[in-house]
């Protein structure tokens, strides 16, 4: 029924009638002062919908598309606000959120599994014998690491030089331990980090 909702405001939203919520009415007016594109909106709210039955993703290419769908979007609509409509700016956000979706799947690991809910892609899983039992009881043998570390690689295939590097560094110096009480600490520095990258031109 939320998503529902949500689609048909959006629609609404583009046909300058948008319904009398606080959030809607403000997304109508940020649409209609940096002309945003629809078809990112719907796309958020399709995977979304497509999600909620909180299965496990089958393979990397559907945690790709979910990341692609919402996270990217998201930034597509980040760029437009900001006046950014270039090629070359929405190829980099498409890397940008596939691989920040990949690295919020692999943090939020340990918070789904102790909720007996796993979400990391089945296939590769399986490729080294792992189960989803073994991430509900916190396993932290080898073959479970070596699919922690098959998963952040593929983040590294997207995007080398962001914050989400700091997280990708951290998970490999503790040897893909994705418990590793490390991993749960909030980064302080991480404002000094971005400042530092934004100085240097190096994203």
């Amino acid at each position: 029924m939320r998503m529902q909702f949500w689609r048909k405001t959006v629609e609404d939203i583009y046909c300058d009638n948008p319904p009398h919520q606080p959030v809607a009415i403000e997304l109508w007016k940020a649409i209609k002062k940096h002309n945003l594109t629809k078809r990112w909106l719907l796309k958020i709210i399709d995977e979304r919908e497509k999600n909620l039955d909180d299965r496990a993703y089958r393979n990397i290419q559907e945690l790709e598309t979910y990341a692609d769908n919402t996270h990217s979007a998201l930034l597509y609509l980040t760029l437009e606000m900001l006046g950014v409509r270039d090629i070359h700016a929405d190829h980099a956000a498409s890397h940008i959120g596939k691989a920040q979706g990949i690295v919020t799947c692999l943090r939020a690991t340990p918070y789904h599994s102790k909720r007996r809910k796993v979400f990391l892609p089945m296939d590769i899983c399986m490729l080294y014998g792992v189960s989803q039992e073994d991430f509900i009881r916190a396993n932290q043998e080898k073959n479970v690491r070596e699919v922690i570390y098959h998963i952040a690689s593929q983040a590294h295939v997207h995007l080398e030089h962001v914050a989400l590097e700091d997280y990708l560094y951290k998970i490999q110096k503790v040897d893909f331990n994705i418990f590793h009480p490390s991993l749960h600490k909030k980064s302080t520095l991480l404002p000094l980090y971005l400042y530092i990258r934004s100085w240097k031109k190096k994203y």
